[in-house]
């Protein structure tokens, strides 16, 4: 994200080219989130996220050869993003559910967590990592390195051991989908629609859902727009846009670090709705800052929040759900993170109209006011969660 932000910030000049490059990556959790939740029900979970990671790799590759060539456009990078995308969008769902495989339901929150620090180390390191290759060496060697780093994931994931009770259950449901062609595609969208219906039928996935629409239609389209503060209102070249958007990262790995230690945790629903607020504050004061530094600290602490938010969002679904419903409960959450295109097109477009800050502020201002009746409306969320057994 950081590579081809720059790289199209650099080729285009336009705000709302850059917000394409955010679109293009999340676009796919709107359209196959369910279908990914289905999946993680009904295949083998390891062997799905083998194959996306793959995809991954050879997307990464191709995009590497065409900067190394030198025969890349600013398009390209759409369609180089879209992979990691259909990627994340497809095997989310059985990532978390196989960590409540490996952890069981106790374990759960701390594996959870602990996925989190991964996620938000990558998150803090690559940004940085990819400011500084750009500064120096150039955004093709930027990608050299990120095939590398995907390259590294393939492995890891090979090396996975998987719970036999995994394999059993996926085996099982494979098998049960044996038939005609037209029996099949009856069944998956019978599937689908229990899920939907078991999702929408449990008031704290439903806060669930509804928190996690806007934000990420309000907050999260704030990633790509970094590269345009950084340029345009910071004034500050890729290495330290690099740091910048790295600030973030290390909040977040802050905040899952210190809820991975947490043991006996009651309070995840407080720990999601609260952490949304702070990071939308955070955006807010991020949005009026003309200061580097305090840039830097504001992304810090958005970074604490989302943590807060990112960690508990997966765990709460799990946690609540039955066992037979918890990738397709999974897959509705990731649906609803495919608002997050829709809010990246939109803050493109406002902002190109009437500049980024005015587009960062508006969003975190309308976010707080929409998140705060959320949690007021819907009390469940801040309960201690009903926990089922595994």
């Amino acid at each position: 994200m950081t590579v081809l932000s720059w790289f199209v910030l650099n080729i285009t000049d336009s705000p709302f080219k850059v917000g394409l490059v955010g679109f293009c990556g999340m676009a796919p959790n709107l359209l196959l989130g369910v279908f990914g939740g289905y999946l993680a029900d009904k295949l083998d979970r390891k062997k799905l996220l083998s194959v996306t990671q793959i995809l991954n790799l050879l997307a990464a590759m191709t995009m590497t050869f065409l900067l190394v060539v030198g025969i890349a456009e600013y398009w390209h990078a759409y369609v180089a993003i879209i992979f990691p995308g259909l990627g994340w969008a497809l095997d989310m769902p059985s990532r978390k559910s196989l960590i409540m495989d490996l952890m069981g339901s106790d374990g759960l929150t701390n594996g959870i967590a602990f996925d989190s620090v991964g996620m938000h180390m990558s998150k803090m390191v690559g940004p940085a990592i990819a400011g500084t290759l750009i500064a120096f060496v150039g955004i093709s060697s930027a990608y050299v390195f990120l095939c590398s780093c995907i390259f590294m994931g393939c492995i890891f994931i090979f090396k996975v051991k998987q719970p036999e009770k995994s394999v059993a259950h996926a085996k099982k449901s494979y098998d049960g989908g044996k038939g005609k062609p037209e029996g099949q595609v009856n069944l998956i969208f019978r599937n689908l629609l229990e899920g939907f219906k078991y999702a929408f039928s449990n008031q704290v996935i439903v806060a669930v859902i509804v928190i996690t629409v806007f934000m990420n239609l309000l907050l999260f389209p704030y990633m790509t727009m970094v590269t345009v503060v950084s340029k345009v209102l910071l004034e500050v070249g890729p290495f330290l846009m690099g740091i910048l958007m790295a600030s973030d990262g290390f909040g977040a790995l802050v905040g899952s670090a210190i809820i991975a230690a947490q043991s006996g945790m009651k309070s995840h629903g407080r720990v999601f709705f609260y952490g949304s607020i702070l990071s939308l504050i955070s955006l807010l004061l991020f949005s009026i800052s003309g200061s580097y530094m305090f840039s830097v600290f504001t992304l810090l602490f958005l970074g604490c929040g989302t943590a807060g938010f990112g960690t508990m969002q997966s765990a709460i679904v799990l946690l609540v759900s039955d066992t037979e419903y918890r990738g397709r409960a999974l897959g509705t959450v990731t649906i609803a993170i495919g608002a997050g295109p829709i809010g990246a097109l939109i803050i493109g477009m406002v902002s190109e109209n009437i500049g980024v800050a005015n587009a960062l502020l508006i969003n975190a201002f309308a976010g707080l006011v929409i998140v705060s009746l959320c949690g007021w409306l819907m009390p469940s969320i801040r309960q201690d969660m009903d926990i089922k057994s595994p």
